[in-house]
């Protein structure tokens, strides 16, 4: 019985976490975790953080 409770809780935690990183995408996060992540494109016009990589096109 224990066994089944953790696997429970296992797979609730996967499914919530696929279903923010979907939604996350959908609605044009590039980079999924980062503040400004909405606010940077990758032509940053040095108003983000870096953390999508478009500091590496300066």
């Amino acid at each position: 019985m224990v066994d089944l409770i953790i696997i429970a809780v296992v797979f609730v935690i996967l499914a919530s976490a696929i279903t923010y990183i979907i939604k996350a995408k959908k609605s044009g996060v590039k980079c999924i975790g980062c503040p400004s992540s909405k606010q940077c494109s990758h032509n940053c016009n040095g108003g983000c953080s870096g953390c999508c990589g478009c500091n590496n096109d300066k």
